[in-house]
């Protein structure tokens, strides 16, 4: 759990550091300049970013069902290697999934105002500043991000319907409450991610507005990756115990000794 715990904090300060560049400028200055290349690159490697961390949340799903549907083998499954190949198909698969889309806009005209009412560069604003026919961008656009959020979705819905029906076998409640508390984390996390990236990447393509789409933004681009370490932290007794050991030294020492 902790390499899939690893990843997604770097997937997390990937997407902070793509953004937060133009972001903190339009904050401190009210606005912000960037180059066609730069544009380009900033909507690519979001995209990737929020692309791979979609396919990660189902692999830390799965992780979950192998943990409490198949306990006495999770060590025998979950190996190091496994835990490796899942990591790199996840970034694989998301940073070659929105090439398609980023070719196709690289393509579009831009006559000006080349002008975005946004905090940073995405598909959706950067699609409505073409001189161009973008009917194509835009069904492509949609195609990518619905394809992807219900996939990914889906499999995480049907993962924990079997997580589920395996906890309401359990004979005792504290082994249900145990097996609650292992996927706490990871449903919070699954459903602050999903609530946001939905309406950001799906309603949005069919009828756009800039001040709800920057609202969005800030929740997925801010908010989740602020509320991500959080929630995983105090839902984590090793990380808990961690830092009472770093901020009450002396109590840890005497609660040993003792």
């Amino acid at each position: 759990m902790y390499y899939f715990l690893f990843t997604l904090s770097l997937t997390e300060i990937g997407i902070v550091t793509t953004v937060y560049p133009t972001l903190l400028t339009l904050v401190l200055e009210g606005t912000a300049y960037i180059s066609f290349n730069g544009c380009f690159t900033q909507m690519y490697i979001f995209h990737s970013l929020v692309i791979s961390e979609n396919f990660l949340l189902s692999a830390m799903a799965y992780d979950r069902y192998i943990a409490i549907c198949q306990a006495l083998r999770y060590h025998t499954i979950m190996t190091m290697r496994s835990c490796k190949m899942l990591i790199l198909l996840c970034s694989i698969l998301g940073f070659l999934t929105p090439l398609p889309l980023l070719i196709m806009v690289s393509r579009l005209p831009f006559c000006g105002p080349n002008t975005i009412q946004h905090l940073f560069c995405d598909s959706a604003p950067l699609l409505t500043l073409a001189c161009a026919n973008n009917h194509v961008n835009i069904i492509l656009d949609l195609m990518i991000s619905s394809l992807t959020i219900t996939l990914t979705s889906l499999s995480i819905f049907v993962t924990y319907i079997n997580i589920l029906i395996s906890i309401l076998k359990m004979k005792t409640s504290e082994e249900r409450k145990k097996a609650f508390s292992t996927c706490a984390s990871h449903l919070i996390m699954a459903f602050l991610f999903y609530g946001s990236i939905s309406f950001m990447y799906i309603e949005l393509q069919t009828n756009y507005s800039s001040q709800y789409d920057l609202a969005t933004a800030i929740h997925h681009s801010v908010l989740t990756p602020l509320f991500s370490p959080l929630i995983y932290s105090f839902r984590n007794k090793d990380i808990l115990n961690f830092l009472k050991r770093s901020f009450y030294p002396k109590t840890s020492v005497f609660r040993s000794n003792f």
